[in-house]
């Protein structure tokens, strides 16, 4: 990994955030204000670039440190250090050197991890784009982009769709409909296609993610290596073949890597997800299903469950073939995966959901009781 060259730590910080050692890494007048506490204590602001066994690499004025995070281990795994994060370090001279302190996020993604306590895990902080890859050489899982997008509007960050590999699908008609079948699912989304093997579309996806922090996120053998080192324009990162039975890649990106780009801005590599969980997601799925969330307001019930209920303004899009019934689908899928997750650390919406059920139940008994009786 590879990183702009940086002033000695014998140089003074310049008053102006612009001119900052750390601008191109996302250094503001925000994040001087955040630290102004801590420089009054000599310690170094820096970004996280890569964490590794309670060890962390951070950018600073003073170049790149190895930092030990003993000092900032918290029973809460959604505030352990990430990629990304902005954290104060001890000055030179220590040994070993410390994170001291993590400044606040702005932003972060999130997932939940396969832990039966359902914890969160943040796969990167203070972001301001999520690229979410997604390969052209197999066929397209729509519900999973739904996911992926559904966890990047909720990070509070903009999503952003890339089709990689449109180098496979020589038939432009074709590649429109793919473009379109991904708009449909990620409305108010950018989608793009690129090739990183050709260069087609790093233009359009520079110019738009320029200048900021990007994540890069997708499955296995999506092309995220291959498309982090077009960006950045050199061989950062170890890209091997996909597997052509499935097209899954091998997790090539094991750790998750802050890279400056040349256009400005740093990219912040993830190995492949296998599996993305929600976790607290809530309002991130009701943008991604914004059509629906739109049409339940017209729905003659504000509890409507849009299944038979009259003058259900979602079931009336959906058999006037306004509304797909995979996106339905798809949306009460994610609801309910959403509650359920949040119910496990929630007391008060477990006892909801067990009513719910206790409802739901007593309403079929009474039905199969009215059939018995009219078959009687």
């Amino acid at each position: 990994m590879s990183f702009s060259s940086l002033p000695s730590s014998s140089s003074p910080l310049p008053s102006s955030s612009s001119s900052h050692p750390l601008a191109g890494y996302g250094w503001d007048e925000g994040w001087e204000a955040e630290f102004a506490p801590y420089a009054e204590q000599g310690l170094l602001p820096g970004r996280v670039a890569r964490v590794d066994r309670g060890q962390c690499d951070v950018v600073t004025p003073a170049g790149v440190v190895r930092a030990d995070t003993e000092f900032v281990v918290p029973r809460d795994p959604m505030k352990v250090v990430c990629t990304g994060d902005w954290v104060a370090v001890d000055p030179e001279g220590g040994d070993p050197r410390y994170v001291r302190t993590l400044l606040p996020r702005r932003t972060a993604f999130v997932r939940s991890t396969s832990s039966k306590r359902s914890e969160g895990q943040i796969l990167a902080a203070n972001v301001d784009h999520v690229v979410v890859a997604v390969s052209l050489a197999v066929e397209l899982d729509l519900g999973r982009v739904e996911r992926f997008l559904a966890l990047a509007w909720e990070s509070g960050a903009q999503p952003v769709v890339v089709l990689t590999k449109d180098d496979l699908v020589p038939e432009p008609v074709t590649l429109a409909h793919l473009v379109e079948d991904v708009e449909t699912t990620a409305p108010g989304v950018p989608v793009l296609t690129v090739s990183a093997l050709h260069g087609g579309g790093l233009d359009v996806l520079t110019a738009l993610v320029g200048g900021g922090t990007t994540v890069l996120l997708g499955q296995s053998g999506a092309g995220k290596s291959t498309l982090a080192n077009a960006l950045v324009g050199e061989d950062v990162m170890d890209v091997r073949a996909a597997r052509d039975v499935d097209g899954k890649g091998r997790h090539t990106t094991t750790t998750r890597n802050l890279l400056p780009l040349p256009s400005g801005g740093v990219l912040i590599d993830t190995p492949g997800l296998r599996g993305v969980g929600l976790f607290d997601a809530e309002s991130g799925v009701g943008q991604v299903f914004a059509e629906i969330e739109e049409l339940a307001e017209r729905c003659r019930f504000q509890d409507c469950a849009h299944e038979s209920e009259p003058g259900c303004a979602v079931r009336s899009a959906v058999d006037g073939g306004d509304l797909p019934v995979r996106r339905l689908e798809s949306y009460r899928k994610l609801l309910r995966e959403n509650r359920w997750i949040v119910a496990k650390t929630d007391a008060r919406l477990r006892a909801e959901i067990r009513k719910d059920w206790k409802r739901k139940g007593a309403q079929g008994r009474a039905a199969m009781e009215a059939k018995r009786g009219r078959w009687a």
